[in-house]
């Protein structure tokens, strides 16, 4: 089933919101030949528009794919798209190899191995980090655990996508494990990050001021100089989403809970980022979660930002 060249695999990108399309286009770009996936006729079009191929259901991929990665938002699309009426599972052909890319819980990727083994496919649990300008320049972090044979089939797919790709366990769920870690800092850095804006802008300081002396600070992180400036221009443009974090956050809750391991610094952050939710931003960039300040203490965000109190 190779393509054209004969030594690399025709490649099957489910997903293409911000990180699937750009890394659709970086293996393309690459010199893979990929076919993208996606129920949105508006992502099929941005995909065709770059010169791919696109089909609408995830069955159609099955035959034409020998690695599919699925870069989907939660555990219920991974399930639809692999076992759903239109799912890939029993067209795949022995041997495929699916990449899980999705924040799913340790647990479910572990389980998502064994049924996949089942249908005598390969599984990388292979979740991705680095945001869309990296997915688009083929330069993500990949936290990746599966078998030898997974990793080989995978290894011209993980060569186009990634600056790093850390090998970390031979078994699923190890990937998915180390991603909720890096997921329970993200979140916390952003909720913080915009704690700390609402606080200096209470305190009358400038907001632009505020931002450039903490990213030249000890203070900084890479999510407070990442999207503050996303607050800075007013503009929520969903890059990374606030239901994301609520999601993901939740995932990192449960987990705990699952390992009796407190989690209150996440807790707190996940409450910050259900009250944005509650208040209409769920579809917002992440960096709406400063919102909440603005309803709960009335500061002036930059002005573009401003929700006129609608929710």
């Amino acid at each position: 089933m190779n393509n054209a060249t004969g030594s690399k695999p025709r490649v099957g990108v489910i997903g293409l919101g911000a990180m699937g399309l750009g890394t659709a286009t970086a293996l393309r770009e690459a010199g893979l030949e990929v076919i993208g996936c996606d129920i949105s006729p508006q992502a099929r079009q941005a995909f065709e528009a770059r010169g791919g191929r696109c089909v609408a259901a995830p069955e159609a991929l099955a035959e034409l794919c020998e690695v599919v990665l699925l870069v989907v938002v939660s555990a219920d699309q991974v399930e639809a798209v692999l076992f759903g009426e239109q799912g890939l599972i029993d067209r795949m052909p022995p041997g495929g190899l699916v990449m899980q890319c999705a924040t799913v819980a340790p647990s479910f990727a572990r389980q998502l191995g064994g049924r996949l083994a089942k249908n005598n496919l390969l599984m990388l649990d292979a979740p991705i980090s680095g945001g869309a300008a990296k997915a688009r320049s083929g330069e993500l972090s990949v936290m990746a655990s599966g078998t030898s044979a997974a990793f080989a089939k995978a290894t011209p797919v993980l060569d186009a996508m990634a600056a790093t790709v850390y090998r970390l366990g031979d078994e699923p769920g190890i990937g998915s494990s180390m991603k909720l870690v890096n997921q329970l800092l993200a979140g916390v850095h952003i909720a913080t990050a915009a704690e700390a804006m609402a606080l200096g802008i209470r305190m009358g300081l400038d907001p632009a001021t505020v931002y450039e002396v903490i990213t030249h600070s000890a203070g900084n992180s890479w999510m407070f100089e990442n999207r503050v400036p996303h607050i800075l221009a007013g503009d929520y443009t969903p890059l990374s989403a606030v239901d994301i974090f609520v999601k993901d956050l939740n995932l990192v809750h449960e987990t705990g809970r699952e390992l009796a391991l407190p989690t209150p610094v996440a807790a707190s952050a996940l409450q910050q980022f259900t009250a944005a939710r509650g208040a209409g931003f769920g579809r917002e960039d992440d960096a709406a979660v400063i919102k909440v300040y603005q309803r709960l203490s009335c500061i002036d965000l930059p002005e573009a930002a401003n929700d006129d109190g609608e929710a």
